[in-house]
């Protein structure tokens, strides 16, 4: 069957469902997506974490940005982050000081308050982040469905994108057993993003989906940890995080990988895990769970955003990197400004975010 909309939008993630919600207020639109339900691969299965120190210039500035929708939607719960750092991390804290905004050093006392298992001489430094917190990311992607839904838009799951074709000035693209026809196309496909932009005539621009494997695991017997901080290595070979009566633990990988159904690699969570003991002192004797998510990043690690330059009416929205929910609040509004080709939200520019470092022609597209 042949729908016509304003704007089609591909993937139904956090990405594609934010740009949708504000989309949707003031054109006709179809978000596409290839799986059963929305947020399977990615959005899915986040360490839901709001860290606002962490990732490039531009992640942090989006971040910070978010904060106020966060808080409006009740999606954020405290949950402090603390860096623990071995004697041969001294170049990666460093690094961490100089980008943090509210963070500080705290003595290795603290910490192992804070952090009661912390072994002893495992970290000779240890930093805490006290505006970090957990996110919601069911109410928070939820919420973007049913505002897409209420304006009108149409959610298509089960429909899988498999050809992009010019019609006059705008696209017709097949998905699953439709046709959607629309002069504008957001490209919110995440790790699939430059395989969808190829479809459409696009160069791409380098994505490179990495996985990150998690293992939960069942806390120390007798021993009350809901109320920890989120806990890591500064050099980022590992952390653990309480979730729902359970730790997470992750050797922090960023493996590689084609675009698939990502599952978690035994080899780099066995490794995470001897980490998490060594720091810990904690016996790892039974894993309840494991999982694999996959990050896509553009080379230079900012995400890309805007218009292609040379395919009329492709709008990029990938290469969010592990930062794709902490930052969807604002990175979609600033979005769906940037498709409408209006001003960006001040708020968002006043946060110092540099359009350049995201534009996706820094990569001839």
């Amino acid at each position: 069957m042949q729908q016509d909309f304003d704007i089609i939008v591909i993937g139904a993630g956090i990405a594609g469902a934010s740009v949708a919600a504000h989309l949707s207020q003031t054109h006709k639109v179809v978000v596409a997506e290839m799986e059963s339900r929305p947020g399977y691969h990615t959005t899915g299965r986040s360490a839901a974490t709001y860290e606002p120190n962490y990732g490039p210039a531009s992640i942090r500035a989006l971040t910070r940005a978010a904060r106020t929708q966060f808080d409006a939607l009740n999606a954020l719960s405290p949950r402090e982050t603390m860096f623990l750092m071995p004697p041969h991390q001294q170049q990666a804290f460093d690094i961490l000081m100089k980008a943090q905004q509210g963070m500080r050093e705290i003595s290795m006392a603290e910490a192992k308050a804070k952090f009661p298992p912390l072994a002893e001489g495992y970290a000779s430094r240890a930093v805490l982040d006290p505006g970090t917190a957990d996110i919601d990311v069911d109410l928070v992607h939820q919420s973007f469905l049913r505002q897409t839904r209420a304006n009108g838009g149409l959610i298509a799951c089960d429909h899988q994108v498999t050809a992009i074709a010019r019609e006059g000035k705008g696209f017709r693209v097949t998905a699953g057993p439709d046709e959607f026809r629309g002069a504008i196309i957001v490209n919110a496909s995440g790790a699939w993003g430059d395989r969808v932009a190829e479809l459409a005539g696009a160069k791409p621009v380098g994505l490179q989906p990495k996985r990150r494997s998690i293992a939960v695991i069942p806390p120390p017997q007798g021993i009350e940890s809901a109320d920890w901080p989120m806990v890591g290595d500064i050099g980022e070979t590992w952390y653990c995080k309480p979730q729902s009566g359970r730790l997470l633990v992750s050797p922090a990988d960023a493996t590689p990988v084609e675009p698939h159904d990502a599952f978690a690699d035994d080899m780099a969570l066995a490794e995470g895990i001897a980490r998490f003991q060594e720091a810990t002192g904690i016996e790892v004797t039974r894993v309840e769970h494991t999982w694999g998510g996959l990050r896509s990043f553009a080379p230079d690690g900012n995400p890309v955003v805007g218009y292609d330059k040379k395919v009329e009416g492709l709008f990029w929205l990938i290469g969010q990197g592990g930062y794709g929910i902490q930052t969807s609040p604002a990175l979609s509004r600033l979005a769906a400004a940037m498709v409408r080709k209006e001003a960006p939200p001040a708020d968002i520019m006043a946060e110092g975010l540099v359009l350049a470092e995201i534009a996706p022609e820094r990569f001839g597209g």
